[in-house]
């Protein structure tokens, strides 16, 4: 064949695309993360968490987060004789997956070792597990916030703390007292409440005397109802909420009785979510389930936000996770694929765009460390106070900025990233979930008012935070007078809260870039997202933004 019709082989050899973003190290291709892991006082877990990053960045678990998508549970309601079984079936990986987080503490760790940055170490390595898969994250979740819960039921705490804290994973289902290592979910969310759960009608009723090691105390309870989310049902035991006579309490409901009975927990249906594929979802019906109180009678919200606070904060950290996974896709793509002459990495527009995302991304990194490091401190009133109003502020903020940025690390791809064989649509359905899950935006906002107004110290202990920053970037000075301003303007606040949680964010996240961050960082962060004259969409850093230090520093060779 001659010159002119070259052999068609030559028309389908692949010469212009990126490969598959695999065998890295997830922590240390993350310069702002090893940062705030050494600022936050967990320096001592660097090479514990660089191991840990060489894990999740490898094509193995890589492949798992996939596969864990790809087949989702499914429910056995039913074994082969008619008998209720109420069974959840999962793909081996969503197994491998959930073994990898309770071997390496990310549910329960800071409370079996509870050393200075033991929260921090946690939330590190709980990020890197974001960017591969995020539905084996719920269990994880909610058995952490669990922890201090469970601590003020001695009773039940004897019995279920060691196989709480422990690191083996125990896929069975079986009676708790027979597992090596349990998991905790639960289930709040009804019909006809949504957010607003004391409108809940699920009732338990207190019934006989002591009997078992359980009913010490507060005695058994029966509970009837139904729960339109009850969160991981495969998991060992739930919190519950449910109304007595003196208002909405909480309950510790076991999927098997002390007797090693199932008890009367009924999967209805598995939801159909629009991502979050490898969790199950469930809609669950109590028939007479035995559960045995947790806290006071009648203050089942306080005893709930307990567990609460713990889980808003991992949706802070999840979220920074979804964050850098598409920001590393993107950062990966653009360094391999060329058009107009140059590799796309290296035109200036699509530097501005990806500069402006790791921007983001580092951002949301430095808020979510700063605040997990205010769990380490569980004695100290100033970091108390801190968590109370930040935790609400940064999930609001970090969750709502999550999709804007995965969407645009999908354009990024072109048309790939619009394919279901790559990463990035399954990291866009993932991507808004956490701004939803343990309270909206609005209830985020409306619990940092709650914060200032119940709590005025915290607003101090806020400012002491962000004022070592003062005076090293103009923008940044002006930001927060105004902020100080609206804090302290009553007037149509509750109108206004979005607007002040985001600033509140805002300016944690601009306090620790200029104190910690490098200069070229710092500035042009200032000079966005601080300014009124910001574009909004990325790609809008003004001209004399150092791109490439930006861009080195976000993905270093």
């Amino acid at each position: 064949m001659d010159a002119k019709h070259p052999p068609l082989i030559a028309t389908h050899e692949v010469l212009n695309q990126a490969h598959a973003l695999e065998n890295y190290n997830a922590y240390n291709r993350n310069l702002a993360l090893q940062e705030a892991v050494a600022r936050e006082h967990a320096g001592w877990a660097h090479e514990w968490l660089a191991e840990r990053g060489a894990e999740v960045g490898s094509a193995e678990w890589i492949e798992h987060g996939r596969l864990a998508n790809k087949f989702p549970p499914t429910p056995k309601l039913f074994d082969t004789y008619g008998n209720r079984c109420d069974e959840v079936e999962f793909h081996p990986s969503w197994h491998e997956c959930l073994g990898w987080l309770k071997r390496h503490g990310c549910d329960t760790g800071p409370w079996a070792d509870p050393r200075p940055g033991a929260h921090v170490a946690r939330a590190a390595a709980y990020i890197m597990f974001a960017e591969i898969e995020d539905g084996s994250l719920c269990p994880t979740t909610m058995t952490y916030g669990a922890v201090p819960v469970i601590r003020h039921m001695p009773e039940v705490a004897r019995d279920w703390l060691p196989k709480m804290l422990s690191r083996e994973y125990d896929r069975r289902f079986i009676p708790a007292q027979q597992k090596r290592g349990v998991l905790i979910g639960m289930g709040l969310t009804e019909k006809q409440g949504g957010s607003d759960v004391r409108a809940n009608t699920t009732r338990a009723e207190r019934v006989g005397s002591a009997t078992h090691a359980e009913d010490a105390g507060n005695g058994e309870w029966r509970i009837v109802g139904h729960k339109w989310f009850l969160s991981a049902p495969m998991c060992d035991a739930f919190l519950v909420t449910a109304q007595t006579v003196k208002g909405l309490s909480c309950f510790f409901v076991p999927r098997w009785t002390p007797e090693g009975h199932l008890n009367e927990i009924r999967i209805q249906r598995f939801k159909d979510k629009m991502g979050d594929r490898s969790n199950a979802g469930t809609e669950a019906e109590f028939w007479g389930s035995r559960g045995w109180l947790v806290g006071e009678e009648g203050r089942g919200i306080p005893t709930v936000l307990e567990m609460g606070v713990y889980t808003r904060l991992d949706c802070a950290i999840g979220s920074s996770g979804i964050m850098r996974a598409a920001l590393s896709q993107a950062l990966h793509h653009t360094g391999l694929r060329a058009a107009f002459g140059k590799l796309l990495r290296k035109q200036p527009l699509m530097m501005n765009v990806l500069a402006d995302m790791a921007l983001e991304s580092e951002a949301a990194t430095a808020l979510s460390m700063r605040l997990a490091r205010a769990f380490d401190a569980q004695e100290d009133e100033g970091e108390t106070l801190l968590r109370r109003i930040l935790t609400p502020a940064a999930k609001f903020w970090v969750c709502k900025r999550c999709p804007t940025l995965v969407a645009e690390a999908m354009e990024v791809h072109g048309g790939n990233g619009y394919v279901e064989e790559g990463p990035m649509p399954r990291l866009f359905r993932q991507s808004p979930l956490n701004s939803i899950w343990e309270g909206s935006g609005n209830v985020m906002c409306l619990d940092v008012l709650r914060a200032m107004g119940r709590h005025p110290r915290s607003v101090e202990v806020l400012t002491a935070e962000i004022e070592p920053a003062l005076g090293r970037n103009a923008a940044f000075d002006l930001f927060i007078a105004r902020l100080q301003k609206d804090i302290q303007d009553q007037d149509g606040i509750e109108t206004r809260a979005r607007r002040v949680t985001q600033d509140i964010a805002l300016a944690m996240q601009a306090a620790l870039l200029v104190r910690f961050a490098p200069s070229y960082v710092s500035e042009a962060f200032c000079a966005t997202r601080l300014s009124g004259d910001w574009g909004h969409a990325f790609g809008t850093l003004p001209k004399n933004t150092d791109f490439e230090a930006i861009l080195q520093r976000a993905w270093p060779l």
